[in-house]
């Protein structure tokens, strides 16, 4: 479809590509029962529509792949309301940790992956450890010295050590230590609602300009990116996850950005990234102001809790989420095949 709409006539269904990003309300025929149609809705965030399948994120995260001919109505529909008090701090202290991290993962995505039963490895040419990590949900379907020679098999064909990640207090853990897999990196996984970051945007975010892709001078403050031949890889892990907006404070007359900032829209989480200001913009307000522009999008296609990572040893990090809100959920750390 050239014009990026569909059904002309049909004035029920009203979203078009322009739409993506926001949140929808799909009705769509499911199936046939005695020769007519059964209806099925969905309400969630458009987050995608490519070769005639529309992907509609709904309220638990899970996507809903819709073909174009399926549709009945369609339009765009306000945000969800953000939670607020209780009932959101206990939202966002109630989810296991397991779902956390797979939400995460669809949020900082590997430019390769690999299954093994319910394991998932992930591979980015090295570009940070999520994206470079097996990410170990429930079964690998074998035996684990078996599923740990596979895994070690997937990394060697890219040149890459094998890493998996694991929550410290996870009896896969202790397996990995008993066969020398040493440990290395490690973060406080932390969340918190969102409402007080929105709360925030009015006064905060003045000044911050939201993209859907990240700029040459966004790219050039990012201080991950050091070898130019890994920027492709970095771009797509970057851009990838299911709704991403980039924020950036310009620098004065043409400068580098005095601040920059990340975030993946999944459902009902906003998963914050790549938060950096430049040592001579710092104690501004900075970080604050992206934080609230990030979190108002985030909030505009119906999400309501946040999350982020760490480093243990990030003290003025640590302090400055921990003022916005943020509390630690639990930790993770990345273990490393022996001898590599």
């Amino acid at each position: 479809m050239a014009d990026n709409t569909i059904g002309r006539g049909r004035a029920e269904v009203q979203i078009t590509r322009s739409d993506l990003g926001r949140r929808v309300s799909v009705r769509r025929v499911a199936g046939f029962s005695d020769g007519r149609p059964v209806f099925a809705d969905v309400v969630g965030v458009l987050t995608s529509w490519d070769n005639g399948v529309l992907t509609v994120l709904d309220r638990h995260s899970q996507p809903q792949q819709i073909a174009e001919n399926a549709l009945v109505a369609a339009k765009a529909v306000p945000p969800a309301p953000v939670r607020r008090g209780d009932r959101a701090v206990a939202a966002h202290l109630a989810v296991e940790s397991a779902e956390l991290q797979r939400i995460a993962g669809r949020g900082w995505p590997g430019t390769e992956t690999g299954r093994l039963g319910g394991w998932t490895m992930r591979a980015a040419r090295g570009f940070t450890n999520r994206a470079n990590s097996v990410l170990p949900e429930g079964d690998p379907g074998l035996p684990l010295d078996q599923a740990l020679d596979r895994v070690r098999d997937w990394y060697g064909g890219f040149g890459l050590p094998a890493v998996v990640q694991t929550d410290v207090e996870q009896p896969l853990d202790a397996e990995l230590a008993g066969r020398g897999w040493a440990p290395g990196a490690s973060a406080l996984f932390q969340t918190a609602p969102l409402a007080p970051l929105v709360d925030d945007a009015a006064a905060g975010a003045a000044g911050v300009v939201l993209s859907r892709e990240p700029g040459a001078g966004w790219l050039a403050r990012y201080r991950r990116v050091t070898d130019p031949a890994l920027a492709p890889t970095a771009l797509a892990v970057l851009t990838g996850g299911p709704s991403v907006w980039f924020a950036t404070v310009p620098g004065a007359g043409g400068e580098a950005p005095a601040a920059i900032g990340r975030c993946a829209v999944d459902g009902r989480w906003a998963g914050l990234a790549a938060l950096e200001v430049a040592p001579e913009h710092r104690r501004r307000g900075l970080a604050t102001a992206v934080t609230a522009a990030l979190a108002r999008a985030a909030a505009d296609e119906g999400a309501d809790l946040a999350y982020l990572q760490v480093e243990p040893e990030n003290e003025p990090a640590i302090g400055l989420y921990e003022r916005l809100g943020f509390r630690t959920h639990h930790r993770y750390h990345y273990r490393r095949q022996p001898g590599a």
